[in-house]
């Protein structure tokens, strides 16, 4: 599904992504680590579109992506989330799942005074759909509310709802247990597991060893901007080059 070939990426003399060559397969569950500055944040900006790439390509579904503007690459399937969460502060929960999909009818001024009853019947379709995602992801009870009293956990399980609004084919999700209690910990890795199963794919950045080894397949390491490995747990869990990439050689 994505195809990433010797992606490059500088910033001067500074090479944050060099040489980064993996595939992801439609429906994956991959997860991407590595230690503070190995350029995971900047890779996933290259793959949503956040920044353009200094070299290489990149193909979702057979089509080169790489240098398109983040909504042309959120049209062709692919939605991000991020670390820290902005959902419209003064806005309801409902209404924050509601501005996500894309191509609204109503967002062509002139549609509102033309067609009201089929804008209308619009409206209650994404109504409805972003109240059964709020169902699944335990925030129904707080639809009515604004989303500023949202806690961390709860702003992360809405910002996944906001992405599933519009249908994407791959999430990349950035370090979705960040500052999360223990119990929405829990959560929300049963929900990417069930959304998982349903045919999206994920690629996740995590600091959470324990949640990336027990959801992930496949792991990619990422270290000094290249790609140290690419395998499952127990693949990662046994390579030397992985622990000289956390702990430094001598301590490794």
């Amino acid at each position: 599904m994505l195809q990433a070939i010797a992606l490059r990426k500088s910033f001067g003399g500074l090479t944050a992504v060099d040489g980064v060559s993996f595939t992801l397969a439609p429906g994956c569950l991959a997860g991407l680590i590595g230690p503070n500055g190995a350029g995971k944040t900047t890779l996933f900006n290259l793959l949503a579109g956040s920044l353009r790439p200094s070299g290489g390509q990149l193909l979702f579904e057979g089509r080169r992506i790489d240098g398109l503007p983040p909504h042309a690459i959120f049209a062709a399937g692919i939605a991000r989330t991020f670390q820290i969460p902005r959902p419209f502060a003064a806005m309801t929960v409902l209404e924050n799942m509601m501005v996500a999909p894309r191509r609204q009818s109503g967002e062509r001024f002139w549609r509102n005074w033309l067609f009201p009853a089929a804008i209308a019947g619009e409206e209650r379709a994404l109504r409805d759909k972003a109240r059964g995602l709020l169902a699944f992801l335990g925030l129904e009870g707080l639809a009515g509310e604004p989303a500023r009293i949202l806690s961390g956990g709860q702003r992360k399980l809405l910002e996944l709802g906001r992405v599933l609004m519009a249908d994407p084919k791959l999430v990349l999700l950035d370090e979705p247990g960040a500052g999360v209690n223990p119990t929405l910990l829990a959560t929300i890795i049963d929900k990417i597991a069930a959304l998982n199963r349903t045919g999206i794919g994920f690629l996740i950045i995590e600091h959470n060893m324990d949640l990336v080894m027990s959801l992930c397949r496949p792991i990619l390491v990422m270290a000094n901007g290249a790609l140290l490995l690419e395998g499952s747990a127990a693949e990662v869990r046994a390579d030397p080059r992985v622990l000289a990439a956390y702990l430094g050689g001598a301590a490794a």
